[in-house]
């Protein structure tokens, strides 16, 4: 059957709950296995893909093992689609500090330093910058930081606006320095090149000679790092709240390929 519609997924918060940390020690959140199975039926009818911020061996670690999420996705992005596959081959990789330079990237890392060196919080942890392949996540608490830290950060920077104002300040900082800026998850946000956002890997998609690309994902609105994408004309964009709200929207498909309402 030739399969001309693609369902794109976000990872985190759509096909599997966010990832999260307790007593130091990452909590892969992996994909249920029913879900699991009903997307595997879904691909009968469509092409599914997904794109995500995390690297390739996080992603795996949460939808399959090794490199078994290659062949059950017949797209995968990783890395906001700075790294691509198809059909299980790696197709491209590009790297920030490649395309923005080492003098930006450390005097964007060092600001960073500086600034979470001034903020005080009941509690700090460990690695708050990491560096991807396509952006620098920045993250006030520490990634390091267990469940219950992660919870009490994401009150107060509620509250506080803590992520709101570190961007705001970087935005003063970087302007006209191509940077663009996006919320990651609870506790971080993340800086890469503009243009590097989710809508990357539409470059790709669009000359695939598919019929429609509906996208999929849980951080739609304004700053959310789901936003561009989901609002692209490219796609029809469809926000949800979990896994399985993911799955009920999906349904319509195993019935009738040519439309959603």
């Amino acid at each position: 059957m030739e399969r001309k519609i693609l369902c794109l997924f976000d990872v985190d918060g759509t096909l599997t709950a966010p990832r999260s940390v307790s007593c130091f020690i990452p909590i892969v959140t992996k994909i249920d296995p029913q879900l699991d199975q009903f997307f595997q039926t879904l691909r009968r009818k469509v092409k599914i893909g997904i794109v995500g911020g995390s690297d390739y061996s996080k992603i795996a670690e949460q939808l399959g093992e090794g490199d078994e999420v290659l062949h059950k996705f017949d797209y995968v992005f990783a890395e906001n689609g700075t790294v691509q596959y198809k059909d299980g081959k790696l197709l491209s990789k590009h790297a920030i500090q490649e395309h923005i330079g080492e003098e930006l990237l450390q005097d964007l890392i060092n600001f960073c330093l500086n600034y979470m060196g001034l903020i005080k919080l009941p509690k700090k942890r460990g690695t708050f910058i990491e560096l991807r392949n396509g952006m620098l996540n920045i993250c006030p608490i520490g990634r390091s930081c267990t469940t219950e830290e992660r919870m009490e950060f994401s009150e107060i920077d509620k509250r506080e606006k803590i992520r709101e104002k570190f961007v705001a300040a970087l935005k003063e900082e970087f302007a006209g320095k191509g940077l663009k800026f996006t919320r990651g998850g609870l506790i971080s946000f993340d800086v890469f090149p503009e243009g590097w956002d989710k809508r990357l890997c539409l470059d790709l998609l669009e000359r695939e000679g598919l019929e429609r690309i509906y996208f999929y994902g849980n951080e739609t609105s304004d700053g959310g790092n789901d936003y561009e994408i989901y609002n692209d004309p490219r796609t029809i964009g469809v926000a949800v709240c979990s896994p399985e709200d993911t799955a009920r929207q999906c349904r319509c498909f195993l019935s009738d390929s040519s439309h959603q309402s």
